[in-house]
């Protein structure tokens, strides 16, 4: 029977490090290319992106106060909005209201809130329609 051959291994520790030094030097230059290839590249696409997208970004440019500022009154705005359609229905449902149309007073404040609307004649027929 034969006998099986042995495979002897040396291990020669420079050239195994000037490999591996070379295949990471390799790397690192292939990185480098990369990321300058793309800094060429990429503000050529991205800038009519960037110029399309320049309204949109303006408002987060700002300072931080002033969009604190905008959203506060916006939302006292929408509160006022609001506060207005409330009492408008209000006005509405007293108005088809049967009850009401034997009270003087409400009918006058609602006749003053028809032709003058106030925050007075509103809060009247508020009061004194219910």
């Amino acid at each position: 029977m034969p006998r099986p051959r042995e495979l002897k291994i040396t291990l020669k520790p420079l050239p195994l490090i000037l490999c591996v030094a070379f295949g990471l030097w390799l790397g690192a230059v292939a990185i480098a290319l990369s990321l300058w290839l793309a800094l060429q590249l990429w503000p050529a696409q991205v800038l009519p992106v960037a110029q399309a997208m320049a309204p949109a970004l303006a408002p987060a440019v700002t300072p931080a106060a002033q969009p604190m500022d905008a959203q506060g009154e916006m939302f006292e705005r929408y509160q006022h909005i609001l506060n207005k359609q409330q009492q408008q229905q209000a006005a509405d449902a007293a108005q088809g209201n049967p009850r009401n149309l034997n009270s003087p007073r409400c009918q006058f404040w609602l006749q003053q809130n028809r032709t003058a609307p106030t925050d007075k004649s509103q809060a009247n027929v508020l009061e004194f329609c219910y």
